[in-house]
């Protein structure tokens, strides 16, 4: 098969699977892990913060930080199409009593500027719950990996210094937008107080993310990664593939972006589909079928050895990874042809 639902299904490199078997190993919830530790610095060291922390999820990276921000009765102000808000089962809400506020997300992934400052208010009004944090997504997902600009991010942060709001990105393909941007990282994470990135996505490691920020953000948010049940022990074995992902596998990204581009423009004129190639933008395509209805699209095309995914509706995603090549992305293209083929 040539699985192209997610990034999130990449398998391990070598390098990675000989890093976790040599890994030296301690008791990390002691904070005695010393490959976990070293994971933590180098980290903090790329996105230009003081610390960081490992976590077995992006999920539960985001949570944390908005645990560690806000308090019971604030406001998480958001895209309504924010991974935070759409798909991470209502976390701040359901156990820390957070609400979340969420605002029209544009298509490309933005949120309008007079929005988040008119959200970002605190009003001396008992009836309404103040603004606890404001969350940015980039890469943005379900726009489809679109990337927000570092004179975007810029204006954000300053609008929620302005209001004295701590500004979260979840950052799971920070990375990615790094990379097509051609900027270091730093240069986007400087306009936040956390960031989240995943190491298990586009970076191919077989598990974790981490969280960054103040050292005494961290400490807050270990405190709620202890809470929410991710205390870990031996974790160095995990960590080991973390460091490779870093250091191996940021620069390869541009191939996967190609590789995006690559099936965009193949599936752009098919006839039965409808792409916007502007959005198009990292390891993301997303389009619409039109020919027929998407459970079937999807089936008829798991038949020729290609799996994609269904967004809602009509909209079918593709994500580029490691372990995906040139080759498989032409085979991708025929199978599509051959199945809108009447």
């Amino acid at each position: 098969m040539i699985d192209l639902r997610s990034d999130t299904v990449t398998l391990p490199s070598p390098a990675m699977r000989a890093a976790m078997n040599v890994a030296e190993l301690g008791d990390d919830v002691y904070g005695e892990d010393p490959t976990v530790n070293q994971l933590e610095t180098l980290a903090a060291e790329m996105v230009g913060k003081e610390a960081a922390m490992l976590v077995p999820s992006g999920t539960m990276g985001n949570l944390a930080a908005l645990l560690a921000h806000a308090q019971r009765g604030q406001r998480v102000i958001c895209g309504d199409e924010s991974h935070i808000y759409y798909y991470e089962a209502g976390g701040a809400s359901a156990l820390g009593g957070l609400i979340y506020h969420t605002l029209p997300t544009a298509h490309d992934g933005s949120l309008p500027l007079d929005a988040v400052q008119k959200a970002l208010v605190t009003l001396n009004d008992p009836h309404r719950a103040p603004p606890g944090v404001f969350c940015l997504e980039n890469t943005h997902n379900r726009c489809g990996g679109t990337v927000v600009p570092v004179h975007a991010m810029e204006a954000a942060y300053q609008a929620a210094q302005a209001a004295e709001v701590p500004l979260h990105l979840d950052g799971a393909r920070i990375f990615n937008a790094a990379i097509a941007l051609g900027v270091e990282v730093r240069t986007l994470t400087r306009y936040t107080d956390s960031v989240q990135f995943c190491l298990s996505k586009g970076l191919a490691a077989p598990v974790g993310s981490v969280l960054a920020g103040t050292t005494s953000f961290i400490s807050k948010a270990r405190r709620v990664r202890k809470i929410l049940g991710g205390g870990m022990r031996q974790a160095g074995v995990i960590a080991a593939a973390g460091l490779v992902a870093l250091t191996e596998m940021v620069d390869r990204l541009a191939e996967d972006h190609a590789n995006a581009r690559l099936l965009a423009e193949g599936l752009a004129d098919l006839p039965g589909l409808t792409l916007d190639r502007s959005l198009v933008q990292t390891a993301i395509v997303r389009f619409e079928v039109t020919a027929m209805d998407a459970s079937s699209f999807l089936k008829s095309l798991r038949s020729h050895g290609v799996l994609m995914i269904s967004m809602g509706g009509t909209t079918i995603r593709a994500v580029t990874h490691y372990g995906i090549g040139e080759e498989d992305i032409h085979t991708a293209i025929n199978a599509v042809r051959a199945v809108l083929k009447p």
